[in-house]
């Protein structure tokens, strides 16, 4: 059975501001490059036969530093990419906050029945990850581990269709920037690993829940 480790790419430039970004195609922050190379650090000594990664910049380059260090493939998958928000992207966590109606909050809760104005569809957004991952999965059938390098949101989904986990409750799990979960379907063996993070600066942020 082939393991599949779940990377979610370093802090971006808008995770480090509280910026919604959704499917808005943003750079990593410095931390997120340092985030990234403690990543390609952490699969020292681990065989690793080939990276998957979202086309989103943010998630691109976390997988070009990790693969560069292990000298393995990359491919673009666009169906990694992140859920789009719809007309909260490149808003700030407390101008949604503070809209009539406490639409944050009711997100929070149930993210399923309260998306913003012109989201991608939750259940549309897994259908498309569960198939990305079934097909990356088939490719190595012969037990290959593979990275898939990608978003918060994209992960969460992901490790929430395994656990048993309704679409409302997503924002439970915790997915932090450079971190890692490990999965061998149907089986979530780990979630959110970032031991290897301790000795970058300002880890401790995580993913802020601004996709």
């Amino acid at each position: 059975m082939s393991h599949l480790l779940f990377a979610r790419h370093g802090q971006s430039v808008l995770n480090a501001v509280r910026r919604f970004q959704g499917a808005q195609d943003v750079p990593l922050s410095e931390l997120g490059c340092r985030q990234a190379a403690a990543l390609s650090r952490a699969f020292r000594g681990r065989r690793l036969a080939h990276a998957y990664a979202s086309p989103l910049e943010r998630a691109r380059r976390t997988a070009e530093i990790v693969v560069l260090e292990l000298r393995i493939p990359l491919t673009l998958v666009d169906d990694l990419r992140e859920m789009s928000l719809g007309e909260w992207e490149g808003r700030t966590v407390d101008e949604i906050g503070a809209l009539p109606g406490n639409l944050y909050a009711q997100w929070l809760r149930d993210p399923a029945r309260n998306a913003p104005p012109g989201a991608e569809p939750l259940p549309a957004v897994q259908e498309r990850v569960l198939r990305a991952v079934s097909a990356i999965a088939a490719r190595h059938r012969n037990g290959d581990d593979v990275l898939v390098v990608s978003h918060g949101g994209v992960i969460s989904l992901y490790l929430a269709h395994w656990l048993g986990l309704p679409l409302s409750a997503i924002w439970r799990l915790t997915v932090s920037n450079g971190s890692l979960s490990r999965v061998a379907p149907p089986r979530v063996l780990s979630m959110n690993e970032t031991a290897h993070l301790a000795d970058v600066d300002g880890t401790t942020a995580g993913r802020g829940l601004a996709p």
